[in-house]
């Protein structure tokens, strides 16, 4: 990678004007160029032209073009989409970045304390933790998780397997919303995982704007959709703040201000959401704001039985497939609590191998973010189910017509426009 020519300044700017034009008009289709437009606005902002920073803006085009080229198929066709490869193109040869490099800056340095990531002078009330001890008082802390087929911990340890396909209120309280949208694992299966999670941070007093966060099938950026990675233009802006785990597979989000923290992971083609929260930040609600599968579970008829389950047999399962799906999670898991039965309910329903580290990163998230390590483990589900929500193992399905698949493909994309 060399360092960029210097005499045309006004490349990168032009770039930055193009993707701000570009995030205007409504792509469809799951094309995302828009987050890959966001990222990159997000990583060059404050950089400037020549010097050493010359090698961070290859780091972000690399990134850029990553990004482009996990969305190419959706995007075809889209202006929006190959506008900005050529820009990308462009600058990559005005600056003579190398396409082979990192994609990814150094790590920021972490803090050696939460309160490091806040202003000193900032408001007590965008430090929950500090402002509870400075009461006298101490905070006490829920968790609730989601992963695999999907397969609810709610915030009172209840465990349960749902169907609850399409979008779902997992959290609705006056600080936050989240909302998971869970999509069809197999077709001759009531099984469904998790596709897309959207998290809304509720603007607070002095210390953060509104923020949305959303998470996606091989999309889980480092910043809010905005393209910001903090809480916005307030003083207490840091108390709020997206960091990269891992990348494209782990996400953290720290909101300081109400005490809590978001995990979002992708294993395979799902996702996987666990939270952190104070009992005091989960209660705040009204009762008119609905359903919060974390806060309640899911309703009764959403709910799917663990008969093929635990040793009882299912007639559908051969026993010899049982044993080897139980035999794989246990690689994992090797404790036979309800994170290792799961794996074997979702490897018997799926066939997807993935589905066994979406259990196991669900329990490390638990021993992360549990607060009583005495409840890591559940052994027994909440309740018996009515006849008739069992999941049955999944069979072979012959693909769609081709021709078929290009006609749905153009329904998909003509819906928006009609």
């Amino acid at each position: 990678m060399g360092m960029g020519r210097r005499d045309d300044p006004s490349g990168h700017r032009i770039l930055q004007i193009l993707t701000i034009v570009l995030c205007l008009p409504a792509v469809s289709c799951q094309c995302r160029i828009l987050k890959c437009n966001s990222e990159y606005l997000s990583a060059t902002s404050g950089l400037h032209q020549g010097g050493e920073e010359s090698v961070e803006f290859c780091v972000a085009l690399r990134a850029y073009s990553q990004c482009t080229r996990r969305t190419a198929r959706a995007c075809r066709g889209d202006l929006a989409y190959h506008s900005a490869v050529h820009g990308i193109e462009d600058l990559m040869s005005q600056h003579n970045c190398s396409k082979v490099g990192p994609t990814h800056g150094p790590a920021p340095a972490q803090p050696t304390s939460p309160d490091c990531m806040v202003h000193s002078d900032a408001p007590e009330t965008c430090n929950y933790e500090k402002s509870l001890a400075q009461q006298g008082r101490q905070a006490n802390y829920t968790h609730c998780g989601l992963f695999g087929d999907p397969h609810l911990r709610t915030f009172s340890d209840d465990f349960q397997t749902c169907k609850v396909r399409g979008a779902w209120p997992l959290i609705d309280n006056s600080y936050l919303f989240v909302q998971v949208t869970n999509v069809a694992v197999v077709h001759s299966s009531s099984a469904t995982a998790a596709s897309k999670i959207t998290i809304i941070f509720k603007s607070f007093q002095e210390c953060v704007e509104q923020k949305v966060y959303q998470a996606e099938t091989d999309d889980l950026p480092a910043a809010f959709v905005d393209g910001s990675r903090n809480g916005g233009d307030k003083h207490g802006a840091n108390s709020l703040w997206v960091a990269e785990k891992s990348g494209g597979q782990h996400i953290e989000i720290q909101a300081r201000y109400i005490g809590t923290t978001v995990v979002v992971r992708q294993a395979g083609r799902y996702l996987t959401f666990a939270i952190r929260m104070p009992e005091e930040i989960m209660n705040s609600f009204e009762e008119n704001q609905g359903l919060q599968l974390c806060l309640r579970g899911c309703p009764t008829n959403e709910r799917m039985d663990w008969a093929l389950l635990q040793g009882r047999g299912h007639q559908d399962v051969p026993a010899h497939r049982s044993a080897a799906a139980a035999a794989k999670c246990k690689d994992k898991l090797p404790v036979e609590d309800l994170y290792f039965w799961s794996c074997v309910f979702d490897l018997l329903t799926t066939g997807d191998m993935n589905f066994t580290l979406a259990a196991y990163y669900a329990l490390e998230d638990v021993k992360t973010l549990h607060s009583n390590k005495d409840k890591f483990h559940i052994y027994h589900r909440t309740a018996d189910l009515p006849p008739g929500n069992s999941c049955p193992e999944a069979t072979v399905r012959h693909p769609l017509p081709f021709a078929l698949l290009l006609l749905l493909c153009w329904i998909c994309c003509s819906l928006p426009h009609l």
